[in-house]
């Protein structure tokens, strides 16, 4: 098999080549650009699982970021076992077809426990006094170490939070071109999440995202002339685009407002209680699963959606399997948000009953995601003494509670998710050996990839 590195441009459309990502711009060129239909939902771990089994998620059933499970009665998001994926990956496919043939997983989604060679992901140690420490975690175990010991410490507050920046990208593309150094891998598969950051933040709005543009342009350039060098076959893509939204849509108050949630106080804050509620919502960017544990309410909730301002699709039995969403990990309803609105996962009425990781960056307890841990509250004059106080605590040993996140959505400029009709935001594929038709099917991609290793 040929050797080839495929790269996640998370976030990268058309839109954004240009003045300031000359690399790019001069790459796709070169090499014919293509455009790949959003698929539903258009969020990372769905998205990629489509890419790598060439199945839909009504096959492969990774229906979002996070969904309900049903038997435990929780709402889990970013597990990161790759058994969920329920459909064979391309990797594995390779490696029955020649013993040979090895990959490494660098950051993509669903990592832990892949059948892959190498493998790393963002993995903190959580401390017994309550500190989150960065770290990974790899396969083999020793890559970690020997990487870190390269590298320094992964940065993972700068790959998620309001410090989220360029560093863990970069350190990202460097932990790739070490593990090809060593190891030499048939297939890398790179995940570069920067532009995720930068455009939910602030939208399209050039005069603030430049920087980031010129920034990720660098890293791509560095990895394309690496793997060029090494004789690689090269892919460039993305998972989807991320567009301007202005309108944050809660619709878990909406159903409390209807009786259909239960909720339990603690301490004087409110945590859902999805096992008890008759019917909930679990919110993924601008879709939603609308979970409903009693069916003599159904009725109720299509009829009370139906009259939300901002939602554009409401998905029922047959409409989950036209859009290939027809999963039991789905709830009874898909929604997909208007091009101006996204959901929140909010749910309480009051913000002083807000649950305490509501101000924190916590993404596996909060029940739904949560792009407003990019910021910190801007209407606190002294957050910014706040954090270096937390920190200086962490440092010393103490205890400490990040709880700096503010709880207004309006914050967001920028989401992804639904099924966009304009080109210009669809997600891309550039191949320096194949180029493909004009546009795309998400589940085109397994097979690209395919005779990139083969062909």
């Amino acid at each position: 098999m040929r050797k080839t590195a495929v790269i996640d441009i998370v976030g990268l459309s058309s839109s954004l080549i240009g003045e300031h990502t000359p690399f790019l711009k001069q790459y796709v060129q070169k090499h014919k650009l293509s455009t790949i239909a959003p698929m539903l939902p258009a969020v990372t771990t769905s998205v990629q699982s489509t890419y790598l089994t060439g199945k839909w998620p009504a096959e492969h059933g990774i229906v979002g970021n996070g969904w309900y499970d049903r038997t435990d009665c929780e709402i889990k998001f970013w597990k990161q076992s790759n058994k969920l994926v329920e459909s064979e990956k391309i990797f594995e496919k390779a490696k029955k077809i020649d013993p040979q043939f090895t990959c490494a997983k660098m950051f993509w989604w669903y990592n832990m426990y892949a059948n892959v060679d190498f493998s790393v992901t963002p993995r903190p140690q959580y401390l017994s006094d309550g500190r989150k420490m960065p770290d990974c975690y790899s396969h083999p175990a020793g890559l970690r170490d020997r990487l870190q010991a390269t590298l320094g410490q992964f940065p993972l507050f700068s790959f998620w939070g309001p410090n989220a920046n360029i560093k863990s990208t970069q350190w990202i593309a460097d932990a790739a071109i070490l593990t090809d150094e060593w190891h030499a891998p048939t297939m890398q598969l790179i995940y570069l999440p920067h532009l995720d950051y930068c455009l939910q933040k602030f939208g399209q709005d050039f005069t603030k995202i430049a920087p980031e543009l010129q920034a990720i342009d660098k890293v791509v350039e560095k990895l394309v002339n690496y793997f060029e060098s090494k004789n690689a076959r090269v892919i460039l893509l993305s998972e989807y685009g991320i567009t301007n939204v202005s309108k944050p849509i809660h619709l878990n108050r909406i159903f409390r407002e209807h009786g259909l949630i239960a909720v339990r106080e603690e301490r004087g804050t409110e945590l859902l209680d999805p096992g008890a509620s008759k019917a909930f919502v679990v919110a993924d960017h601008q879709v939603a699963h609308v979970y409903v544990n009693d069916h003599n309410v159904l009725g109720k909730v299509r009829e009370m959606l139906e009259k939300v301002p901002g939602i554009e699709l409401i998905l029922d039995r047959d409409g989950k399997r036209e859009h290939n969403v027809q999963h039991d990990r789905s709830g009874e309803f898909v929604l997909m948000a208007d091009a101006d609105s996204w959901f929140t996962y909010y749910y309480w009425e009051d913000d002083k009953r807000a649950p305490d990781f509501a101000r924190i960056v916590d993404i596996h307890r909060k029940p739904g995601y949560d792009p407003v841990e990019m910021f910190t509250d801007p209407k606190d004059p002294f957050v910014k003494l706040k954090v270096v106080g937390k920190l200086l605590k962490k440092k010393l040993g103490f205890r400490y509670l990040m709880n700096v996140i503010p709880l207004d959505a309006t914050l967001i400029k920028g989401s992804h998710g639904r099924v966009h009709p304009n080109k210009a935001f669809h997600p891309i594929y550039v191949s320096n050996f194949k180029p493909a038709l004009s546009e795309l099917e998400a589940t085109d991609i397994h097979d690209l990839m395919w005779d990139h290793l083969v062909g």
